[in-house]
């Protein structure tokens, strides 16, 4: 309803005082402090505010972590100095349902768990007396409440800032889906001009008054540029929406990624007297972006090439409870890499997070979590459609923000869905696309000036059912070369959709492999979460994704790794996809995609961070990445030089003659280097005379650091005279296509990518260690012991071999070390076990495995020369 607006002239002395404001009568305060949490009611903790109950359990070697109650409460004291203002609390996310009680008096319930809400409290608080805020909080699994079911873990609690806000009976309206009460649009935006359009609401409660509104727009100097003044007469007890125009600007400086120029809007609300009730500002952005199915994404009418991330919000330690200052150095990080744009997926994270890309200029697509499946209820749709009003409500002023989702991978679990009738799946795609259709058209009109989008796994159904061409724009999540066929069928399929479908606009979603830095290998292999095969992957994508014009562009996955509590991967409950690590330290990937994205100053980043104890045996070479934004490098090993190169695809890769113990790598241009050291054990001979340690990671093709006992296990080989070996048997459920052996986290442990590959079969392996006392220690584990599927890990296939009993004696030197060992039957879980002897030998060690049932299988060994 549109306002009776008085146009009238005003004194100067008001207009001053509207210009240059001393007093407001609005306030808002963070309450994060002091708050109590109990699981039971009982027995209480003091917590701080943000919190979650899953930091510790998600990542334990129990299965599952708590889903359920947990229960906050606060005093408050009110006084009555502040009975004539108007009270709220600001929850600005609790996973994933909220009821909250003032005094004992149920205040409101919250269903969704990223975006925030507002409850007026005024009527349930007493003054001059302290006040109890409850607030039960539910992460249980509700068919109602998206997401139903993702590759991520749905930590509980309030996780970000409470806020208790009191304002004036008069005041931007807070009641419009917890947003700022303003809206921003711009119209006419070109190189010449630039317009903007402004929505705002104002909530009165009390009778009819007199009110004045003054809108200003500074330019980043913060010179004042445009300015209209408003008289209104507000009516009784409503909420009243104020639509200003302002003329439009003369050659107004454009935001982009690399000029990420920003103007402000400040409004004021003030009384007929001057006196300030309420302020607001948000930042200007002049900014157009389209998308062409031919020619990609274009910002300010010229082509860019989106190339950036996902993000999800957890971090190490923290769970999903992470400060914002924490959280804003991602954005830093993200932007240092070179990024354009950042997908916060698969929710809407920290509004802080989005101003800092509005500062830093990074393009953003924003979503809700409405991941793998829905439900067929009246609630689900609603849920979801308040959702989706909240998101785009509460982040429609950030300049960054160009693309508004609202689905991502929708039909993943209908493609695993064995048990279904086609009846009822095809019912279940009906509902979808209802559920889309419905999502879709709230977006483009909520949104008018903004990317519709969502995203699918790869499956037909997207195209058969139709709803790819629902939003602007599609994103393919692909995982070529990690969960189906090989890296270069990236293209293949994109060229394919491309000239299936002309006329849809495409992005590269998801992408990327598991990487453990504790993994490197001279052969990197598909699964077998190495960073070298982290590297190849994303090298070659990021090729095949630039020679296409039609694709806008491609975001990795992920940023950093993440929390998915059910995953058995190198590091068991996280996603190690990330660019960077749990804590954010960046794996050699980040340093490769900077040398491509930034090219604002030289850069040089030799890959040997993660190369610990690099064992090279005889004449061995090892390769090693350089990475850099020049054209040229030249490139020393020990003083020596080993000539000029030139880069490509910002990569020179070289095989090093590394020698035992210290080699300084030196890469150089014309006036820039960069100079690195590592340490090398280079072993002439296996005659334990330059070391005293060995280890071999057994049926494994990598190596692998275990920080815990400082020692790389060097990769398998079949034996060869002089050296290790095993005689037979092979590498336990290795194919082409599957280089991880057991995708399952190992209990008892730290150390998976040791236990997760296996030798089987072997009935003798050989060391030609020299003459001396040795201390052997032996790796198991049972690999048929098998935890719950995880359709993210592999494929459809989740089917072992050998499903005979395994019981088998272990002899070293024909000393029996352990007799009938049956790890099924003592270990009724998928234990990591070690076994140890000290072994005297005149020459050599011979490890027999003596089949008593089924296959015997051995993961690792280390040998320690004690004299």
């Amino acid at each position: 309803m549109m306002p009776h607006i008085k146009y009238k002239t005003l004194p100067l002395s008001l207009i001053l005082c509207v210009a240059f404001p001393f007093l407001c009568f609005s306030l808002s305060k963070t309450i994060n402090s002091g708050w109590q949490y109990s699981e039971d009611k009982t027995h209480w903790q003091t917590v701080n505010i943000p919190h979650t109950w899953n930091d510790k359990d998600a990542f334990d070697d129990e299965s599952g972590y708590r889903r359920g109650l947990g229960y906050y409460k606060k005093q408050i004291y009110v006084s009555s100095q502040d009975k004539d203002q108007i009270f709220y609390l600001k929850f600005n996310a609790v996973n994933q349902e909220a009821t909250v009680f003032i005094n004992g008096k149920k205040a409101t319930n919250h269903k969704g768990g990223y975006t925030a809400f507002n409850v007026e409290i005024t009527s349930l608080l007493n003054f001059d007396a302290y006040n109890l805020i409850e607030v039960e909080v539910d992460n249980s699994h509700n068919d109602n409440i998206p997401p139903l079911d993702a590759d991520f873990t749905f930590y509980g609690g309030i996780y970000r800032d409470v806020e208790l806000i009191k304002v004036p009976k008069q005041h931007f309206s807070l009641k419009d889906f917890a947003s700022d009460g303003f809206y921003v649009n711009y119209y006419n935006v070109s190189n010449d001009k630039a317009g903007v359009k402004v929505d705002i609401l104002i909530d009165n409660f009390e009778i009819k008054t007199d009110a004045h509104l003054y809108l200003e727009i500074l330019d980043a100097e913060g010179n004042r540029i445009r300015e209209e003044h408003q008289g209104l007469t507000l009516k009784s007890y409503k909420t009243e929406t104020v639509k200003v125009t302002f003329p439009k600007i003369k050659n107004p400086k454009l935001w982009s990624p690399d000029h990420p120029y920003l103007y402000k809007l400040q409004l004021t609300l003030s009384d007929k007297n001057g006196t300030i009730l309420d302020q607001k500002q948000s930042n200007l952005g002049f900014r157009w972006a389209t998308v062409d199915p031919e020619k990609g994404f274009f910002l300010n009418g010229k082509p860019i090439k989106l190339i950036g991330v996902n993000r999800h919000q957890d971090y190490k330690d923290y769970g999903n409870a992470v400060p914002i200052d924490l959280q804003k150095q991602d954005i830093h990080l993200i932007k240092n890499m070179g990024a354009n744009v950042i997908r916060f997926a698969h929710y809407p994270h920290s509004r802080e997070l989005y101003k800092l890309c509005d500062e830093l200029g990074i393009l953003v697509w924003t979503e809700i979590p409405i991941v793998n499946k829905v439900t067929d209820s009246k609630t689900f749709f609603e849920v979801s459609d308040t959702m989706q009003n909240e998101h785009i409500k509460q982040y429609y002023n950030y300049p960054s923000v160009v693309m508004f989702g609202y689905m991502n991978e929708i039909f993943l679990r209908l493609a695993f869905d064995r048990k279904s009738s086609d009846k009822e799946k095809e019912a279940l795609k009906t509902t979808t696309l209802k559920l889309a259709n419905q999502l879709e058209d709230l977006t483009r009109k909520l949104a008018p000036n903004h990317i519709t989008v969502m995203a699918g796994h790869l499956n037909e159904v997207y195209n058969d059912t139709g709803i790819a061409d629902l939003p602007m724009l599609f994103g393919w999540n692909l995982y070529f070369g990690w969960y189906d066929a090989q890296i270069e069928d990236l293209g293949k399929f994109l060229d394919q959709q491309h000239q299936r479908f002309p006329k849809r606009s495409l992005l590269l979603s998801e992408y990327g492999p598991g990487a453990d830095v504790r993994i490197f290998t001279k052969t990197p292999k598909k699964f077998d979460f190495s960073t070298n095969y982290q590297a190849k992957l994303h090298q070659s994508y990021y090729k095949q994704i630039t020679e296409r014009p039609f694709m806008t562009g491609m975001t990795a996955w992920n940023f950093a790794d993440f929390g998915s509590e059910f995953r058995g991967d190198a590091i068991p409950h996280v996603n190690q996809k990330g660019l960077v690590q749990y804590d954010r330290t960046p794996k050699d990937i980040y340093y490769w995609y900077k040398s491509v994205l930034d090219d604002k100053k030289p850069f040089i980043n030799i890959a040997t961070d993660y190369l610990e104890g690099m064992t090279l045996i005889e004449e061995e070479l090892f390769p090693i990445q350089i990475y850099s934004n020049q054209n040229d490098v030249n490139v020393s090993l020990n003083g020596k030089s080993l000539g000029g190169f030139k880069v490509k695809n910002g990569i020179v890769s070289i095989d090093m003659p590394f020698k035992n113990g210290n080699n300084s790598i030196r890469v150089s241009t014309e006036n820039f280097s960069e100079e690195k050291t590592m340490q090398v054990n280079r072993i002439e001979a296996f005659d334990f005379k330059n070391f005293k340690r060995f280890g071999i990671n057994l049926g494994a093709h990598f190596n692998f650091y275990d920080e815990a006992q400082n020692i790389t296990f060097v990769p398998d080989q079949e034996y060869k005279k002089g050296w290790f070996g095993y005689k037979d048997g092979s590498a336990y459920g290795m194919t082409k296509d599957k280089n991880q052996g057991l995708p399952h986290n190992i209990k008892n442990t730290d150390e998976e990518p040791l236990f997760q590959t296996l030798l089987e079969g072997c009935t003798k392996y050989q060391l030609d260690v020299p003459e001396g006392n040795y201390n052997i220690k032996l790796y198991f584990v049972e690999p048929q012991i098998k935890p719950t599927e995880n359709i993210y890990n592999l494929s459809e296939e989740t089917s072992e071999s050998n499903k005979t009993q395994r019981i088998f004696d272990v002899y070293i030197n024909d000393i029996l070390i352990e007799k009938q060992l049956n790890l099924a039957q003592a270990y009724p879980e998928k234990y990591g076990v070690t076994l140890q002897a000290n072994i005297q030998t005149k020459k050599g060690l011979t490890l027999k495995l003596n089949a008593i049932e089924g296959l015997p299988v051995i993961s690792g060994i280390l040998i320690e020369k004690l004299d």
